[in-house]
């Protein structure tokens, strides 16, 4: 009886059916990103602030300080401060909107959507300095500041390139290691400025600082500057130590925990 059961229960043969693209992956956490109130407001309020930021600037300095260099450095502080949250938006949304049950149900294997995140955060980075640089490029048309184009190349646009994208990984990596949005907010803003400020007034800290402080190792960035090997160097492990750390701390916890 039960063989006979058996043989007339249909099967359903998935072996030749080809798995979810990674581009439609990174298209679904693209438009996780305007999918609540929340996220929506911060792109809107990323884009208005970027080009609000840099109208300010060009009503308030004068002729010759309008330059496309002054007005990118206008746009980086308020960029700093709204992509990480969108990178820790991006993370923690789901489980505080209790949708990641319904993601990784449809995507059993969770590091590509992790992966996937983080290419859509990187995208969304880009996005924004794009941008800031096309209003800082109007702007500085406008401006008609004498050399206005003058101290920046590919290495200046690399560098405030690389300080955006590490915030919003930054931002990307507290989100999986808390997976709360208020919790990692508030670690994201409070952590790093209360370790900067610990290591600026312990003397005994001063050497190693550019090493164990990521405000203090990213400041090279803002300089208009060529880097040194050491302050590369002193780059690349604040970097491993603030973001690549709890990026793999945050991926770790988030393949062991428990889906509700």
């Amino acid at each position: 009886m039960s063989t006979a059961l058996n043989e007339a229960t249909p099967t359903l043969d998935l072996s030749g059916t080809p798995g979810i693209p990674m581009s439609r992956l990174v298209r679904t956490e693209l438009r996780k990103m305007a999918d609540t109130r929340a996220g929506k407001w911060l792109l809107i309020a990323i884009g208005l602030i970027t080009a609000a930021i840099i109208v300010i600037f060009f009503l308030t300095a004068s002729t010759s300080d309008r330059t496309f260099t002054n007005f990118m450095g206008a746009t980086a502080t308020p960029q700093g401060f709204l992509l990480p949250v969108l990178g820790i938006l991006l993370v923690t949304s789901e489980w505080s909107q209790r949708t990641a049950l319904v993601t990784f149900t449809l995507m059993p294997v969770r590091g590509r959507v992790l992966w996937a995140k983080v290419l859509a955060a990187v995208i969304a980075g880009l996005a924004a300095i794009l941008l800031a640089m096309a209003v800082a490029a109007l702007a500085t048309v406008l401006g008609g500041a004498d050399h206005a184009w003058a101290n920046i190349g590919a290495d200046d646009v690399g560098k405030f390139v690389i300080l955006q994208i590490s915030g919003i990984l930054q931002g990307l990596a507290f989100g999986l290691v808390l997976l709360n949005s208020a919790a990692a907010i508030v670690l994201y803003f409070i952590l790093p400025t209360a370790f900067t400020i610990l290591t600026s007034l312990w003397s005994a800290l001063a050497n190693i600082r550019p090493w164990i402080d990521l405000g203090t190792s990213q400041q090279p960035l803002f300089s208009g500057t060529n880097m040194s090997g050491e302050e590369w160097a002193h780059l690349a492990v604040g970097t491993f130590i603030w973001i690549v750390v709890p990026f793999a701390l945050g991926v770790w916890r988030v393949h062991r925990a428990e889906v509700k």
